[in-house]
């Protein structure tokens, strides 16, 4: 079955299995593999992306189901050269450890900051809490969060000299 779909700005189309999961198609036959494939059963959030603005946990998602709409996946939302604010974030507050769950929480997050520039700590845990980090203890990926979104509003971000 021909699938086309919007994927980081760019349209693919695939003859796929009716059954492929978007997780899959995107890791597979894309090759885009910032998206991971962590439980299979939509408890982890490691396969979160960005469908039409909003984001789903793509082992959830058939790839026909998404057919025409837009996908966006962490290789979509910054570059090396370029890096997105959150994934600065992540780097400079230590926000991630071994990294699996990172694309994830970054997804994620980016949804959460497009609809609150400026969230509580509160806010960010309870809207990160579809996403499972075994190796840390979600402080540091609170203070990402937290990083990013100061940087997006253009305020200086902690520790930083008024003038770097």
């Amino acid at each position: 079955m021909n699938v086309t779909l919007q994927v980081n700005g760019k349209s693919y189309t695939r003859d796929v299995e009716p059954r492929t999961l978007l997780v899959h198609f995107l890791r597979e036959d894309l090759a885009l593999t910032g998206t991971h494939v962590g439980c299979d059963t939509s408890q982890c959030g490691a396969c979160t992306v960005h469908l039409n603005g909003d984001a789903v946990k793509s082992c959830t998602v058939l790839a026909v189901q998404a057919e025409g709409m837009e996908v966006t996946t962490i290789e979509g939302i910054g570059t090396v050269g370029d890096l997105h604010p959150l994934q600065t974030g992540f780097w400079e507050e230590h926000g991630l450890q071994c990294g699996f769950c990172t694309p994830g929480m970054i997804m994620a997050a980016a949804e959460l900051l497009k609809h609150d520039a400026n969230p509580s700590e509160e806010a960010i845990r309870h809207h990160l809490e579809g996403n499972f980090c075994r190796c840390t203890g979600y402080h540091n990926i609170v203070k990402a969060v937290q990083h990013a979104a100061g940087a997006m509003q253009g305020k200086q971000a902690p520790g930083q000299a008024a003038d770097d």
